[in-house]
């Protein structure tokens, strides 16, 4: 690490704390022979449903595939919609594109999150599941997309990749939907030693078909009921997350501790942040700010060794790929504003107080200027 550099996240330190106890896990492992649909498998499913206060879940490749196989057991199939934000992550579009469905996009809030106005006004005979995004670590407004969700009798598919352990009204994410999906990729909260991800359901039927989804449709060693995918979680990284699910809640803490530094030290005149609710645990994947001269500021902070990332400069609606969807500029306002805005400051739970007081004064110092 140089000296004096803030970097945007710092999975060496991770592993200088952990390694220690991490080497023995992972050795213990790779001595077993047990690579696949090992021990660690149902341990890491009780673990999370247990967190997520629901009846099952299932361990699965990554946060993409969780999506998919929740689309695959909702019954989800070719030329039905699916209405979801186009400020994601690409893989909540992608999911439903790769199962032949359409996305409909609809625009967000100023919380970056899905307006629950919108939805409802995206509905049509062909929509047949919602899918919103807690985006950051932010709960959506689920209260009011349920009360669309059983009006209309529709489906809601939470991608929840950004937001283990946030909640809503003390209800956790994936606990809002009749699916909730997650990612435990390498930059997340609860983050596995490469990609992985894993959904979670009260529903048995869903828990069923995922399991088989999982492992090419297998019903037996010799027999397969229905041509299927291969996404399960291996064994060595279902070993790594039931470690570092010892330490969740004190990361999210310190996430929350940090985002409460910058609360405290940015200038709200210069600087648009998120402010969290009583009734919500915002666990901050990551912290983003709304600012004017984005790319400006975020050179400005790199020659003062200060590393930030933007999540995501380029709304899916205007990729080449979402090109024949046939949507266009200013389709999505509120989406395209915020994407020549955002910035997401480190938040990650090895920074130092006076680090984050740093960086709040270099970007009041910028603007003041």
């Amino acid at each position: 690490m140089k000296k004096n550099r803030i970097n945007y996240v710092n999975l060496s330190k991770q592993w200088s704390k952990e390694s220690p106890r991490l080497l023995n896990i992972i050795k213990k492992i790779l001595s077993s022979g047990e690579y696949v649909n090992g021990k660690q498998i149902p341990i890491f499913e009780k673990n999370i449903a247990k967190i997520c206060n629901t009846k099952y879940a299932v361990a699965l490749n990554s946060g993409t595939d969780a999506l998919v196989c929740a689309l695959i057991a909702l019954g989800i199939r070719k030329g039905d919609e699916v209405i979801t934000p186009p400020n994601s992550f690409i893989s909540s579009t992608s999911s439903i594109v790769h199962i032949g469905a359409i996305p409909v996009f609809v625009d967000v809030l100023s919380d970056q999150n899905i307006d629950p106005i919108k939805i409802e006004r995206a509905i049509t005979s062909k929509t047949k599941a919602i899918m919103p995004v807690h985006l950051t670590g932010r709960i959506c407004d689920m209260d009011k997309i349920k009360k669309i969700s059983l009006k209309y009798k529709i489906p809601i598919i939470e991608d929840a990749a950004q937001s283990i352990g946030s909640k809503l009204n003390g209800i956790p994410a994936g606990k809002w939907g009749d699916v909730g999906c997650f990612s435990a990729h390498p930059l997340k909260n609860l983050n596995a030693c490469g990609d992985a991800g894993f959904l979670v359901t009260d529903k048995k039927s869903i828990y069923t078909k995922t399991l088989s989804l999982r492992n090419h449709g297998l019903v037996s060693r010799d027999k397969v009921k229905k041509f299927a995918y291969l996404s399960r979680m291996d064994n060595l990284q279902a070993a790594i997350l039931n470690f570092r699910l010892k330490n969740l809640q004190s990361v999210i803490l310190q996430r929350r501790k940090n985002a409460k530094i910058y609360m405290k030290h940015l200038n709200p005149e210069y600087v648009k942040f998120p402010v969290s609710k009583k009734n919500k645990i915002d666990t901050f994947h990551t912290f983003v700010v709304q600012v004017n001269d984005r790319d400006k500021l975020k050179k400005f902070l790199q020659n003062k060794k200060i590393f930030t990332a933007i999540h995501y400069p380029v709304p899916i609606h205007l990729q080449p790929a979402a090109k024949y969807l046939r949507y266009k500029r200013g389709d999505f306002p509120n989406t395209e504003i915020q994407s020549k805005k955002i910035l997401s400051l480190p938040i990650n739970q090895f920074l130092k107080k006076e680090e984050i007081i740093k960086i709040s004064k270099e970007i009041n110092r910028y603007y003041e200027n």
